[in-house]
């Protein structure tokens, strides 16, 4: 069967321009590759509010996701306007256990890169934190290093990634001028994560997402991720995959999403989806287990994820509540790619989140 027909024409990667605002206004649709300029503070109205109040609406997030033989790390730096934050997350596959270090600082210590090409950096620090994000993704390569403290626990890193598809290059609008942009990126990757007195290496296997997104979100808003990467057998042979799948507050799914699989050299568009829970997210904070049904209209996406471990960062004050879950556990079931190919995963490491906002 052709699956490409399930497609949206808009999904289909064109030319980027420059800019991603032009004149204040923002450019939607699905890119080839990366933005010089992303002012995002210069869009015209993208909220009810006057435009003066463009930054104090603003997320900007970057994010990497490693996945090693011991575990699955993420590391993530962010500029929620109101403040800043390092994130740390190692997801220990032998224990099945997650350590979360989490530090604020203030928004205008927090330096988001202005692109993601030519060497731009992201950098934040505290006391007990540091995260670095080296840019090149116009020649396929980025660098991610840092290290975080908490009582007992230390954790350092530095990982060299070098890409193995082309990236994911998406502006959505979540209104008639009001952008979500998102990159994300698959990456080999090379180098170590330190673990207390543990030195866990990279081998043949080991591998990246970088998660780049800015944008506006809605006062009220919700969404779900689900992503895994590595190497799976596909006709007998070992393959690189991975796969993005996301629901969000876009104004039309089925043109502005940013769904695919990504093969070593290649991509392959899916179509929305949707997640299907058992249970709510907060009963994990209570050790219970959840169990999410992802699935597309079309037979292209059918994974059930079985979710044994999340960290939460849960933030209630004034005006600001966050509900925000990073959960890990496995998925089964398939994908299917345009060409009709399928790709079948059976207990295979995963990364989620869920994540409610009320701004």
């Amino acid at each position: 069967m052709d699956y490409s027909k399930f497609i949206s024409p808009i999904r289909r990667s064109v030319e980027t321009p420059k800019d991603l605002i032009k004149d204040g206004k923002a450019v939607f649709g699905t890119f080839d590759k990366e933005f010089e300029t992303m002012d995002l503070v210069s869009t015209i109205k993208p909220t009810a509010l006057p435009s003066s109040f463009n930054k104090s609406r603003l997320t900007l997030w970057e994010a990497c996701e490693i996945h090693l033989k011991e575990g699955l790390l993420l590391v993530a730096l962010s500029d929620m306007a109101l403040f800043g934050i390092t994130k740390m997350i190692f997801f220990d596959y032998r224990t099945r256990k997650v350590y979360s270090i989490d530090n604020t600082l203030k928004s205008k210590d927090t330096i988001i890169a202005p692109n993601l090409i030519n060497g731009s950096r992201a950098f934040a620090e505290t006391k007990n934190s540091r995260v670095e994000f080296i840019n090149n993704f116009d020649k396929g390569m980025a660098k991610v290093s840092g290290s975080h403290l908490k009582g007992d626990d230390y954790f350092e890193y530095s990982f060299e990634l070098k890409k193995l598809s082309n990236p994911s290059v998406v502006s959505i609008p979540f209104g008639d001028n009001r952008p979500l942009y998102t990159e994300k990126m698959f990456f080999e990757a090379k180098g170590y994560l330190r673990f207390n007195d543990e030195l866990i290496k990279t081998d043949s296997e080991s591998c990246a997402i970088i998660d780049d997104h800015r944008g506006f979100y809605p006062r009220k808003a919700h969404y779900d991720w689900l992503t895994t990467m590595g190497k799976i057998k596909v006709d007998g042979k070992d393959e690189w995959i991975a796969f993005n799948l996301t629901r969000n507050q876009s104004i039309d799914q089925e043109k502005f999403n940013e769904n695919l699989i990504w093969k070593e050299g290649s991509s392959s568009l899916l179509p929305p989806v949707t997640f299907t829970k058992d249970k709510d997210v907060k009963e994990l904070l209570k050790g219970e287990k959840q169990t999410v049904h992802v699935k597309d209209e079309h037979g292209m996406v059918d994974l059930v994820y079985e979710i044994e471990a999340c960290s939460p960062m849960i933030t209630h004050a004034l005006i600001v509540k966050i509900d925000y879950y990073v959960t890990f556990g496995k998925i089964s079931g398939f994908l299917i790619d345009e060409n009709g190919t399928k790709y079948e995963f059976n207990e295979a490491e995963a990364i989620g989140e869920d994540k409610t906002l009320l701004l």
